[in-house]
């Protein structure tokens, strides 16, 4: 195993390697440049202010000299500055980070427990009345579409009720931890209700092949509990297909969710990454899709290794 991993991780580097270069000529691709939108900022640079601004920022070298300089920058453990927000990328990229992780990892959380009761009593019961209408809500919150279900929620609890703040995230507000609590209800709440159905068909769908196992059956025959049937025996084969699931969520812990994060005017990575695209800064784009890339590779792995842990059938090689 520890060869296996030693060897994935090698595999991730040079993939990170890979996706820096292609991200970086996509950006570098994109109609204009930081300079051209400082020109419509201010239309009294001449054009020898526009020469000197791009030697300055090497905008004037090819894409692939531009390129080594950045990497050099990265390997010397600077990720460079970012132009959009004036503070080095870290300094940026830190505080989005952890409000992403904070808004999708308790949606994560939340949504996943639900959607284990709920796809485990859906597997017990196939074909009752309860299957089908856990079914018909799974299938439902996939349905609603995220900025619609924002705006109802937001409509009824934080206009209508006046029970919940629509946006921000409560930190202006002085009101300490409740108050950011009370700030991140609706977004979880959105956020839990549209990804909730999907781990719900997942989880019902692997606990019934699961159920249908020999080892099952023989199980039951042998006397052993319904719990102990569910929990012990039935589960930890089911959370094998699951694994994959998670892992493939766990990128966009993140790389934020930019609908929700709009619509709540919540400052979390997807906006981030959002504006930084769109306004050509190249330090803080790359580095914010880079860690994406980076932290979707590594829950890959952490996946396998778990297929190990969970079925002892499994050979990692």
């Amino acid at each position: 195993m520890i060869r296996f991993t030693a060897i994935r991780l090698v595999e991730i580097a040079a993939m990170l390697v890979l996706m820096s270069f292609v991200i970086y000529g996509l950006i570098g691709l994109m109609p204009g440049d930081p300079i051209d939108l400082m020109i419509g900022a201010d239309p009294h640079l001449t054009s020898v202010d526009i020469a000197r601004l791009k030697s300055v920022y090497g905008i004037d070298r090819p894409l692939i000299e531009r390129y080594i300089a950045w990497a050099q920058t990265v390997l010397g453990g600077d990720l460079g500055y970012s132009r959009l927000f004036s503070a080095p990328v870290t300094q940026t990229l830190l505080p989005r980070l952890l409000n992403s992780l904070e808004l999708l990892g308790s949606s994560f959380v939340v949504a996943f427990a639900l959607a284990l009761g709920l796809g485990i009593a859906a597997a017990r019961h196939p074909g009752s009345r309860l299957d089908g209408a856990i079914n018909f809500a799974a299938f439902a919150g996939i349905s609603l579409p995220t900025f619609w279900l924002a705006l109802i929620l937001i409509l009824i609890f934080a206009q209508g009720l006046d029970w919940l703040p629509a946006s921000g995230i409560g930190v202006a507000e002085g009101g300490g931890v409740a108050e950011r609590l009370r700030h991140l209800v609706l977004p979880v709440a959105t956020l839990t209700i549209a990804s909730v159905g999907g781990y719900t068909r997942y989880v019902r769908a692997a606990m019934r092949d699961a159920l249908g196992q020999d080892h099952i059956r023989t199980a039951r025959a042998k006397g052993a509990s319904e719990a102990r049937i569910v929990w012990h025996h039935a589960l930890r084969g089911a959370l094998v297909p699951i694994a994959t699931i998670l892992a493939l969520s766990f990128g966009s812990l993140v790389s934020g969710a930019l609908i929700t994060e709009e619509m709540f005017a919540y400052p979390g990575m997807g906006k981030l990454i959002f504006d930084a695209v769109m306004g050509n800064d190249y330090n803080l784009a790359l580095a914010a899709l880079l860690l994406a890339t980076a932290v979707t590779m590594l829950a890959n792995l952490l996946a396998d290794l778990a297929y190990a842990w969970l079925d002892p059938r499994v050979k990692l090689g």
